[in-house]
């Protein structure tokens, strides 16, 4: 559906069905760079089990309108308007790499309207590496194979899908040139920018779950669980061999862990 989200034009995904205010709200947040359909998979479950499903895409990416937003602290804003503007008190937040830290923000910023925390492949700092920054910069496609390359697990690499006939490494490359030029940029310098997850997690008081990939090249599952260690009750879950691209290397146990 369409929003119309602080005077700019939003696609969100639904899974299918048409937003209920009586049904309790699921937000799906992306990561840097890609749009909602990496959350293709897992938010019909909830849109026909019981859930509204927000999937947006972010200000200035996939279909949605609007300039980028530099910071996650902004980025956490936005989607607290996002709820507002789809008629929703509060949701569950579910977020993947540059998603979770809006999640995890926005839990900060905005307690009332957050009724739990799924964090997928996260960590509290992430750090962007400067010849991947440069190449973002610069809209070479050099950023793209890096991030393609480092975001998955060893055997996705060597096919693995449980899809047959879909190409796990070339299917996360497509996601990412499609994004316009400097979009993601913008997405990686605000996940290396962000220092407030320590402090944004000690005063989380709604239940967290942390779903990490064991072969995560991007957020170590080490520092995923240091990130969960000071998250009051946190859970923590671990998909073994799994890389940073859980939606489409582990959908399953994903999905399980999201439960």
């Amino acid at each position: 559906m369409q929003l119309n989200v602080k005077g700019a034009d939003t696609f969100v995904a639904t899974g299918g069905k048409a937003f209920d205010a009586d049904l309790p709200t699921v937000v799906f947040l992306h990561g840097a760079g890609m749009d909602h359909t990496a959350w293709a998979q897992h938010d019909r479950w909830f849109a026909h089990h019981g859930y509204n499903v927000l999937a947006p895409d972010m200000p200035g990416h996939g279909r949605s309108a609007g300039a980028l937003l530099p910071s996650i602290a902004e980025m956490a804003d936005w989607t607290a308007a996002l709820l507002d503007t789809a008629g929703a008190q509060s949701a569950k937040l579910i977020g993947h790499s540059m998603g979770s830290l809006i999640a995890l923000e926005m839990a900060a910023r905005h307690p009332d309207k957050v009724s739990a925390l799924v964090l997928v492949g996260t960590s509290a700092a992430m750090t962007v590496g400067p010849d991947l920054l440069k190449a973002a910069e610069a809209n070479d496609h050099a950023a793209v194979d890096m991030v393609s390359i480092w975001g998955l697990g060893q055997a996705a690499g060597l096919g693995g899908s449980l899809a047959p006939g879909l190409w796990m490494h070339g299917g996360a490359q497509r996601l990412l040139e499609r994004c316009k030029d400097g979009v993601l940029f913008n997405d990686l310098a605000a996940c290396n920018a962000y220092q407030n997850a320590a402090a944004a997690a000690a005063g989380i008081k709604v239940p967290a779950t942390l779903v990490l990939g064991e072969r995560d090249m991007m957020t170590p599952a080490k520092a995923g669980r240091a990130l969960a260690a000071a998250i009051p009750d946190a859970r923590t879950v671990v998909l073994r061999g799994a890389g940073h691209m859980m939606m489409v290397e582990r959908p399953d146990e994903l999905l399980a862990a999201i439960r």
